[in-house]
């Protein structure tokens, strides 16, 4: 009797695109070894699979990639805004799995490659504030954060997402050492309407590639019309539950950082104005225009967010 092989539906045959994805990832991560010492990573190298584009800039001037990847604020890395550049190349981004549980019907663990071949991702280019008075227009590629949280079915008593990120101290010299400036693993979270916003993106890339490891490789979170320390960076855990969760900021800094955090230009931070930013970005270095400060917009100028905080006082709220 002749063998033949048992017949596969043409639905559950693997896309080309997705499985030539997926051998790319694989190979970047293995080379990003021979990188290390040189502070490259060639997983950020590898193309992101992007389906559709939307400028939610505006049509504003993007930062030049190399800006936005050596200009960071990721403090498990160093504090200084150029450390993580520097210091990020033993991270190994891959493996890589988000633990969703809490109060949801089906908890979950997700691994990076299967949310990549599976998920909705494109390219949404967003402004990005942070919270010392200077902001990016950065392309994001990535996937809306309620896609992935509609998957694990919150339950109606869920009211507040709390994020999680790695600890590597091995590959992550800024959680080393006797002095820390913040408590390890680096922690934050958002209201559960604020999570299933739209524009709330888990990023997966940048610029059409894979996320450095100076930017938060291989997911982060971004949230728009947040500062930028909101955008939580290397995420391993995703919590649904009903109370308010921490963040690092706020535990370090009270008095400083809030659990809304929203952009607002009424809303000085203590120690300077956040009435204005300052672009990073451009031909003349750094700063473009040589230094160029224009207005803060509230919300980050994402007012479709608003309705939000309806009747909340958002001076006193920041805290």
């Amino acid at each position: 009797m002749t063998y033949r092989p048992p017949r596969i539906p043409s639905s559950e045959i693997t896309p080309k695109s997705v499985y030539l994805n997926r051998r790319q990832l694989i190979a970047g991560a293995a080379a990003a070894g021979g990188l290390a010492l040189t502070g490259g990573s060639a997983f950020a190298a590898t193309p992101i699979r992007i389906g559709n584009k939307v400028d939610d800039a505006k049509g504003e001037t993007v930062t030049p990639k190399e800006s936005a990847t050596t200009y960071n604020n990721f403090y498990e890395f160093g504090t200084d805004k150029s450390d993580p550049a520097k210091n990020a190349g033993k991270f190994k981004p891959l493996p890589w799995a988000i633990k969703v549980d809490g109060m949801v019907a089906k908890p979950q663990t997700f691994g990076y490659e299967d949310l990549l071949a599976t998920m909705p991702i494109e390219e949404r280019i967003y402004r990005f504030r942070c919270v010392e008075a200077w902001s990016m227009v950065i392309p994001w590629d990535g996937f809306q954060l309620s896609e992935l949280l509609k998957k694990v079915e919150p339950l109606g008593s869920a009211k507040y997402v709390a994020f999680e990120t790695v600890v590597r101290p091995e590959e992550m010299p800024g959680q080393k050492g006797y002095f820390q400036p913040l408590p390890w693993p680096y922690v934050d979270g958002l209201r559960l309407d604020e999570a299933m916003q739209p524009l709330t993106l888990m990023a997966v890339g940048m610029y059409g590639e894979a996320l450095p490891n100076q930017s938060g490789a291989p997911i982060r979170l971004i949230v728009p019309w947040k500062y930028g320390f909101k955008s939580i960076k290397s995420i391993v855990r995703i919590t649904l539950t009903d109370k308010e969760p921490p963040c690092s900021w706020n535990k370090a800094a009270a008095n400083e950082y809030g659990f809304y955090s929203n952009v607002n230009p009424k809303r000085d931070h203590p120690r300077w104005s956040q009435a204005t930013e300052r672009r990073i970005g451009g031909k003349s270095g750094f700063f473009s225009g040589g230094g160029e400060r224009r207005d803060t917009l509230m919300f980050n100028g994402y007012e479709e967010v608003a309705s939000l905080y309806s009747g909340m006082d958002l001076i006193k709220t920041y805290y």
